[in-house]
């Protein structure tokens, strides 16, 4: 399965209110101290669930790790 976003593509992210995030965005977000591109893949309260396209989950995070939204990648 082939990611949705290739290495070396232009990405445009945006801020984004905590309350407009939902389950299949993606985001960029701090995990472990590096910055990734991930899917919110689940929201339980006030934390979110990453991971990638191909079914990967890579943990709980909660807002203040997450510095937008996606909204555009150039081909």
């Amino acid at each position: 399965m082939k990611g949705k976003i290739e290495s070396g593509q232009l990405c445009t992210v945006a801020p984004v209110l905590e309350d407009d995030l939902q389950k299949g965005d993606i985001v960029l977000c701090k995990v472990n101290g590096s910055q990734y591109l991930h899917l919110i893949k689940a929201i339980q309260g006030k934390r979110f669930q990453i991971g990638n396209n191909i079914g990967r989950i890579n943990g709980w995070i909660t807002f203040q790790s997450i510095y937008g939204k996606l909204i555009q990648v150039e081909p």
